[in-house]
């Protein structure tokens, strides 16, 4: 770590938005300006909603000296949910912390030395631009917190959405991006939500996606082994900022010390290579206590040693339920023992998939997820719960890094069989060319953030903007 020149180098703000899946990719971009000898503030706001996401922004604090890396806190203002049109505790935080913003002029203002520029969640675009407007010479940018595919959806959403309704009958069964190089999205994978207007989600998208313009520049975690065709393109249509494709691989800080920890990496040890699969739906995903047994069901079936992070609550409060009443079945859970490990606490997700044993990944295909097993070369089974998750899962399937149960639906829709889903892992655990792929993808992905990589390339290529402006 170069830190010559300390009093010249620039200072970066980074503003996440709340939930692991957008606050992990934001302090690994910090974690990486850090590693190129910038300053770096986090300016967080508060309370916060997961013990999870204080403890890993306590871990990141805690890895780098006070005088390079910093928190900024600002007070979020409650909200009641009735005016949010969701029920989902993360997106009730983003639009609290959205009508919050007010405080970050004078909050930016305040940071010594003043900042080179301000990088803001994707989610916070509009409230951002609103409050910092007199803020003319302060650099803007956009950290998009998914794929480039769904990036080039994100763009492009407010030409096929009316102010009151969807308007899809002019795209049929897919839509076309006007993006260069970006397969046409089918319909189907579209994310619900985006199809009421009147959800937050959809109208959050309808009046940020008009506004990337305003930004200087948009960061996404992506490389183009992973998402060939909708990066082949170059640059991005007129009128758009230009998108910097830096690769934020997985840290040190991460590794969390909670006991658990230990004896899932002391299991994993005993283990063949290559013979685990490893079952995790995310921060965030739940399942119905019905699904839950036949997911426990499928994974003794399959015949593979697994371990599997299960999960039936959104939000990590306090939670004494044993893993007999999570899963409702007292035999079941006495069966999956004898071949697997089941845990229901936060587990150091990249430390697992970089394990030997570790062959393959049952995953949401939340985006972080998915960059995780391109980076440690997993093959991955795909079962999309949400959000932009069935995009993210047409990456994964055509980029080889797994594939896609598209016949089992948005999790939820129905309960799949333990037949159906031990029948499919056993599948990708068997298929050779699969895990050949996978392992492809990651020897690119080391690359693409190595010296002369394409990431690390935009990496320096953003930095030296910075140092000019």
């Amino acid at each position: 770590m170069d830190h010559s020149g300390a009093h010249n180098r620039p200072h970066v703000a980074l503003l996440p938005s709340a939930g692991m899946g957008h606050l992990t990719p934001t302090l690994r971009l910090a974690a990486s300006l850090a590693n190129h000898g910038l300053q770096v503030t986090l300016i967080v706001g508060h309370p916060i909603v997961s013990a999870a996401e204080s403890k890993l922004i306590s871990r990141f604090l805690s890895a780098f000296p006070a005088d390079q890396v910093r928190e900024k806190q600002f007070d979020i203002v409650s909200v009641d949910p009735a005016t949010v049109n969701s029920k989902d505790p993360f997106f009730i935080q983003r639009e609290a912390t959205r009508r919050s913003l007010q405080i970050l002029p004078s909050l930016v203002s305040s940071l010594s030395p003043p900042i080179s520029a301000l990088v803001s969640d994707v989610f916070l675009m509009s409230p951002v631009l609103e409050a910092t407007a007199h803020l003319k010479d302060l650099p803007q940018y956009i950290l998009f917190t998914s794929s480039a595919r769904m990036f080039s959806l994100f763009a492009s959403y407010h030409t096929f959405f009316s102010e009151t309704s969807p308007d899809f009958s002019k795209v049929g069964d897919f839509i076309e991006t006007p993006f260069p190089g970006v397969v046409p999205i089918p319909i189907s994978s579209l994310p619900p939500p985006l199809r009421d207007p009147k959800t937050w989600f959809a109208s959050t998208f309808m009046e940020d996606s008009k506004k990337l313009s305003s930004f200087d520049g948009v960061l996404i975690n992506t490389f183009g082994k992973l998402e060939s065709d909708s990066l082949k393109g170059g640059k991005l249509l007129d009128g758009l900022p230009p998108l910097f494709t830096v690769g934020l691989v997985p840290c040190d800080f991460e590794k969390g010390s909670e006991e658990g920890g230990s004896a899932i990496i002391k299991w994993l040890d005993d283990k063949e290579p290559g013979s685990v699969v490893y079952v995790s739906f995310g921060s965030r995903t739940t399942m119905a206590k019905e699904q839950i047994r036949e997911m426990g069901e499928g994974l003794v079936r399959s015949g593979c040693p697994f371990l599997w992070v299960v999960k039936d609550k959104i939000v990590d409060k306090e939670d004494n339920d044993s893993l007999e009443d999570v899963i409702g079945d007292a035999e079941l859970v006495e069966k999956m023992k004898e071949k697997g490990l089941v845990v229901k606490e936060w587990v150091d997700q990249g430390e697992v998939l970089g394990h030997k044993s570790v062959g393959g990944f049952v995953s949401h295909c939340g985006w972080n997820s998915v960059v995780e097993a391109a980076w440690y070369g997993v093959r991955l089974l795909g079962w999309p719960q949400g959000g932009d998750q069935r995009i993210n899962a047409e990456v994964v399937e055509r980029s080889g890094l797994g594939v896609w149960a598209k016949d089992w639906g948005w999790m939820g829709e129905r309960v799949i069989k333990g037949e159906d889903i031990g029948g499919k892992i056993g599948e990708i655990m068997r298929n050779d060319l699969l895990k050949f792929q996978a392992e492809q993808i990651g020897e690119e992905a080391r690359k693409a953030v190595g010296d002369g990589g394409s990431c690390e390339n935009a990496m320096k290529e953003l930095i030296g903007k910075w140092k000019n402006e």
